[in-house]
């Protein structure tokens, strides 16, 4: 290190590294620190880099760990680093890439040791670190700070993030500041106990760093809008003194992601490719920042959270009705400031794809009203949902928060009219990622309701979570009263739903059957059969799926109520698979339902027997169109249902419509 390249091999016995973890302190005035950042240092490539550099700077880190207490060097290096924060505007402005190139060397070393840190010591042994000074003597003590060493390395940080150029030349330093913050805020990864009771949290939330909530929301907010392509040089291997750098962000992005997930986030298979990672480094680093902000501390009430705050209260600046929201009451106007909703809203659609975009979206549409409005008014609303309907599409290779996220994305959207009757107006063609049939064309609402169907018999097959289908036939139901041309592919797959979930009861109640009859055989209460079930564990498995059943029949009831006369299709169907219904006629669960699909069968039955012979599906079909005309929607009884789901999400049913 030093002037010259550094290579992994010689960190272990680097004069200058030596020095730094060594036993006496240093002057934040010694020429020691220029000669130390003035480097050409290539940054690790990939994991196994990264490994050989945490090894072979692991010693040096060790002793830095235990000589720095009394010789304060860390701190030291801390306070160049916060000298040149100071000066970085003005050398932007004049293109110093010397200082801004030395500048974020020092700062690769702080979050390098900083990892190590984080990773081997308790929070306040942490803190301890930053705050540790040497002896008075020799002229140099600590330099005065208004607070702890570790907060203004965090407000210096979120400053030049705020205040300083996304530029070519800055675009590293802007990187290596979200990836050390990214880094001291992962504590929460090595200790157990709630983001609010961690110090460096309640730097961010309530210390310093908080005057610039509102500032730093909009500036990530901005980088990820903006999508700016990592200069070349960062990523590849130069010998230019900054090195391939995106390999190691991707990789601190992969376990820094699981600070929000709680480790459930998504699995390697459906990461994005490395190249298209490369491209927008400061984008994907600015967005996982930005969810880390706003996902913590978020039910301690005695710690307020003003990036959450800020992230569901900022307006729509092209909106002219939104210059007036910012001037009511003090705290809610500080919070407050303006983004192009428009380039936003491109920004999340050409995105969607990944689980920290769909969760900024969820947290979006489901927490700021102005952002919920403003998608809810856009006529392209499909640029929106076919993302959305493609994640839910390859479920199998998605974590269960990920299709959870998109589904209530869509529970959301279906709470609309407007939007339920819109993607039935949306017309498809040749959807190529969609294997199961080739549909020349489709509607987005027909499009829609197969993914969602297709979802709901994945989750029978394999997952076997009754809140997953809860939430899928909710949306469904939100949406059953605007369905409109459903194609005839779609009304086969919404009434074979209902078949496969039929013939499922059957089986269950048999099992019940057979499990009684061991159950008297035996004299015991509870008898396991050879999968180790129980009867108990049959008939909570029953109710589950007859409450699912009530669903898809709640479902086609609520379209055959309100748009009978646009689905001659369904109508088809339901006449073709009429067998089906018979077996529920007499459940008390379903007769009254049932009971309006007999009136509608019995109608159209009586149509069809007019005509006699054995009439053409064509011919069908126009009998369908025109006994739609004269059919009484007054013959059919007006069903209301109230029914409170609790679980992953709180669903609530009244008269055919779903809500969180």
């Amino acid at each position: 290190m030093g002037a010259n390249s550094s290579s992994f091999s010689d960190l272990a016995t680097n004069p200058y590294l030596i020095r730094f973890a060594g036993s006496e302190p240093i002057s934040p005035q010694d020429p020691f620190w220029n000669q130390l950042l003035s480097y050409t240092f290539l940054i690790p490539i990939n994991s196994s880099d990264g490994k050989l550099l945490e090894e072979s700077t692991a010693l040096t880190c060790k002793n830095l760990a235990i000589n720095n207490c009394k010789t304060g060097n860390f701190g030291a290096l801390i306070r160049t680093f916060l000298i040149r924060c100071t000066e970085l505007k003005a050398s932007t402005e004049t293109k110093d890439n010397i200082f801004t190139w030395q500048t974020y060397n020092a700062l690769f070393i702080i979050r390098s040791v900083c990892k190590y840190l984080v990773e081997h010591l308790s929070e306040d042994l942490l803190i301890q670190q930053f705050d540790a000074v040497p002896p008075k003597k020799d002229g140099f003590a600590d330099t005065e700070l208004t607070c702890s060493v570790g907060e203004e390395l965090m407000n210096a940080l979120v400053e030049l993030l705020v205040d300083v150029p996304v530029l070519t030349f800055t675009y590293a330093l802007h990187l290596e500041a979200l990836n050390t913050l990214l880094t001291l805020l992962s504590v929460q990864m090595y200790q157990p106990q709630p983001a609010s009771k961690f110090t460096l949290y309640k730097y961010m939330m309530e210390g310093k760093c908080s005057i610039h909530a509102c500032l730093m929301v909009k500036a990530l907010l901005r980088n990820y809008m903006n999508q700016e392509k990592c200069p070349a040089e960062l990523y590849k291997n130069t010998t230019d003194g900054v090195g391939a750098l995106a390999s190691m962000t991707a990789s601190l992005a992969s376990s820094l992601w699981s600070v929000v997930t709680l480790g459930m986030g998504s699995s390697s298979n459906e990461k994005k490719p490395e190249e298209e990672f490369h491209e927008t480094l400061l984008a994907n680093q600015s967005l996982l920042f930005l969810l880390v902000l706003a996902n913590h501390c978020t039910s301690d009430r005695a710690l307020n959270n003003p990036y959450r705050q800020a992230l569901f209260q900022f307006t729509n600046s092209q909106d002219p009705k939104s210059e007036n929201q910012s001037s009511g009451p003090t705290p809610v106007a500080q919070l407050t400031f303006k983004m192009d909703f428009t380039e936003l809203y491109k920004t999340l659609c050409t995105t969607l794809r990944d689980d920290q975009t769909t969760l900024l979206l969820y947290l979006l549409i489901h927490r700021n009203p102005n952002m919920k409005a403003f998608i809810l008014s856009r006529t392209n609303i499909d640029q929106l949902v076919m993302p959305l309907l493609k994640i839910l599409y390859h479920a199998q290779d998605k974590n269960s928060h990920h299709i959870y996220m998109a589904l209530i994305i869509l529970l959301v959207l279906s709470e609309d009219d407007v939007f339920n009757k819109a993607i039935h107006e949306v017309a498809l063609k040749n959807v190529p990622w969609f294997k199961e049939r080739s549909m020349s064309e489709i509607s987005l609402g027909g499009l829609l309701i197969l993914v969602v169907i297709r979802t709901i018999q994945y989750n029978i097959t394999r997952m076997r979570d009754k809140y997953l289908h809860t939430n899928c036939l909710a949306a469904l139901a939100n949406m059953s009263s605007q369905f409109t041309n459903l194609h005839q592919y779609v009304s086969q797959r919404l009434v074979s739903l209902f078949a496969q979930l039929c013939k499922k009861h059957t089986k269950l109640v048999d099992q019940i059957r057979q499990a009684a009859m061991k159950g008297h055989q035996t004299a015991e209460n509870e008898v396991q059969d050879s999968d180790g079930e129980t009867q108990e564990d049959y008939m909570q498995d029953l109710a589950v799926l007859e409450e699912v059943i009530r669903m898809v029949l709640e479902i086609i009831n609520s379209c055959l109520s309100a748009n009978l006369h646009h689905n001659p299709n369904l109508v088809y169907t339901l006449l073709y698979q009429k067998d089906s219904f018979a077996m529920f006629r007499t459940h008390p669960t379903f007769q009254d339902i049932i009971s309006n699909i007999d009136t509608v069968l019995a109608y159209f039955s009586g149509k069809l027997e007019q005509m006699g012979g054995n009439p053409m599906p064509t011919e069908v079909l126009e009998v369908i169109k025109q006994g739609s005309l004269q059919f009484r929607r007054d013959r059919l009884k007006v069903l209301f249902y109230i029914l409170r789901i609790s679980g992953k999400g709180i669903i609530l049913f009244c008269g055919n419509f779903y809500k969180r």
